[in-house]
């Protein structure tokens, strides 16, 4: 086990290096494959010094399951042992009466029958012999039962005595055998977490993915705002021309943090008020409702505004929605533009990169809500917190630190249902208060030639779990394994999905050629895709969530993705 630990620490400290962000060019690419190779042999490594670890667990495991049995019985038969006690010591108390009276008796009787008081108190010689004997019996009965009772009373305290020892016995037995499963358990956790933190190192070092990732989901142009709807759409009813098809469908758009626009519009449409929409969305928060409102805020490109006039001219949520819901919004453009500029010190953009603003004012019903919640600002330790929202959340609410960003404090997670809770994907779609948004669920990207829909062949989804049991096996060849459609982003050859076969063949592993059903399995809790399970002739698999879809994002063709950390799939 030392040896174990040394080997973990020595390979700790060879391969914990400061990560860099590298710069897309052909001749780091050997540089960083060499860096990740390095990575994966630490890893595997890891991973074969773990092993006889995990042979030790499984068999302490089914050692302590018997001995646990055991445990639970000799425990059983100690509780029997307590409740049999309990009842002899009740049944004494009351024969302690009895035994008194025993006592009593035998001395009253042993007296009596003293031969010379029997003779003396006998009227007639012929009832002497009578009266003797019956006294004589009479106290030998009265011995017997004080014998008897106090036997019995030493045997209960013997018992109990031995009871307690039994007691503490077996908690020892049961410490030592929850602090070798801790143990053992214990090591293997800590060599899985460095295996884990090996493995978060490679996709690190593999920046360029990721860049990629960023591209390909930045052309999408997916709007933070419920004013500006597009770029997705609910294929389920649409024919792409061929069947059988498959297509992943997400819920919500990338940001769900901070307010949920169509939320918010659901909440109102609930009975909900503007404060109880703004604390559904944010915590740790003090709505403050007389802020300044002499503070001016400068405007990119058009000057400044005094904060009052500025948020008139937000153009972020419809003005068909609820009027506690338009209320929510001008608090929440209000107090971000306060912390975006430091309250009014720096500037803010035009666009969605900070909230969208135009020079005219919007009117109408935005500028009664704006109106309505004049100098309300969310605040925390007096200052503006940065009240970030967005369009749609699919039902979920995600603090900044669980959707990438840095952890804030008035951020929060929740489940964004009127029960505040889901089980499954059919409690979503009939409880979540976002469910009338466009984008609470569809699939995102096209293709002209299929009717514009995002409908997948089985073909090209094997085609994708194939390259992620490629790449699981061997990470280098992910240079190779971008779609197929466009030209190869690392500057080298992308290989079909023929040739990704024989690369699995070639590594002794077997390739799928089709697949009988997909499914998948979330946590409801937490808002997240676990994992994608797929069966077919290839054997039956499980891929994590997050794997399935950085690789389904690399691969699918065209502008085809998964947008979020939730997505399900659908068949026809």
């Amino acid at each position: 086990m030392r040896k174990f630990i040394l080997l973990l620490l020595s390979l700790f400290f060879l391969f914990t290096v400061p990560l860099m962000i590298f710069t897309i060019k052909a001749d780091e690419i050997e540089d960083l494959q060499k860096q990740i190779d390095q990575l994966n042999a630490a890893r595997q490594l890891s991973i074969a010094a773990t092993k006889p670890l995990e042979g030790q667990l499984s068999a302490l495991e089914r050692q302590l399951a018997q001995i646990q049995a055991s445990l639970d019985n000799l425990a059983a038969a100690i509780k029997r042992k307590q409740n049999d006690l309990d009842l002899r010591e009740e049944k004494i108390v009351q024969e302690q009466v009895t035994l008194e009276a025993s006592i009593k008796s035998y001395y009253i009787s042993s007296f009596q029958a003293a031969p010379l008081l029997v003779l003396l108190s006998s009227a007639h010689p012929s009832d002497l012999f009578r009266e003797l004997s019956f006294q004589l019996n009479s106290a030998k009965q009265n011995r017997q039962t004080i014998i008897n009772i106090t036997n019995e009373i030493l045997d209960l305290l013997k018992q109990k005595d031995k009871l307690e020892k039994d007691k503490a016995g077996l908690a020892s037995l049961q410490a030592q055998a929850d602090t070798n499963a801790q143990f053992i358990g214990g090591e293997v956790k800590k060599a899985k977490a460095y295996q884990a933190d090996l493995t978060s190192k490679i996709v690190a070092l593999t920046a360029k993915q990721q860049q990629i990732l960023s591209q390909r989901l930045a052309s999408l142009n997916i709007s933070r705002s419920a004013a500006s709807i597009g770029a997705c759409s609910d294929d389920r009813h649409i024919d792409p021309g061929f069947s059988p098809r498959l297509a992943f469908f997400t819920y919500g758009v990338p940001n769900r943090t901070g307010l949920n626009q169509y939320g918010a519009d659901g909440r109102g449409r609930a009975g909900q008020n503007v404060e109880q929409i703004l604390n559904a969305y944010y915590t740790n928060f003090e709505l403050k409702k007389d802020y300044r409102t002499d503070i001016n805020i400068n405007v990119e490109g058009h000057g400044a505004f005094n904060i009052e006039d500025y948020v008139k001219r937000i153009y972020e949520m419809p003005a068909s929605f609820h009027p506690e819901a338009l209320k929510a919004q001008a608090v929440a453009a209000r107090s971000y533009a306060l912390s975006y500029t430091n309250n009014g010190a720096g500037s803010i953009c035009t666009t969605e990169r900070c909230q969208v603003f135009k020079p005219e004012p919007k009117g109408g019903v935005w500028e009664e809500a704006v109106n309505a919640t004049r100098g309300w600002v969310m605040v925390q330790g007096g200052s503006p917190v940065k009240a970030w929202y967005s369009s749609t959340h699919g039902g979920y609410i995600l603090s900044s630190g669980e959707i990438g960003w840095s952890d804030t404090s008035w951020t929060k997670h929740g489940v964004d249902t009127v029960v505040g809770s889901a089980s499954g994907f059919t409690d979503l779609q009939a409880g979540a208060y976002d469910k009338g948004s466009p984008w609470f669920y569809c699939d995102w990207g096209f293709r002209k030639e299929f009717s514009k829909t995002a409908w997948l062949e089985p073909s090209e989804v094997v085609d994708i779990i194939n390259t992620l049991l490629l790449t699981q096996a061997d990470s280098s060849t992910g240079e190779h394994l971008y779609q197929t459609d466009k030209p190869n982003p690392a500057g080298t050859d992308n290989w079909d999905e023929e040739k990704v076969k024989q690369e699995l063949r070639n590594k002794g592993l077997t390739p799928y050629n089709n697949i009988s059903s997909v499914s998948i399995s979330a946590d409801f809790g937490s808002g997240r895709t676990a994992s994608v399970n797929v069966s077919g002739d290839g054997g039956s698999r499980s891929f994590s969530g997050a794997d399935f879809k950085n690789r389904f994002n690399l691969r699918a063709p065209a502008n085809l993705q998964i947008v979020g950390p939730l997505f399900n799939v659908e068949q026809k």
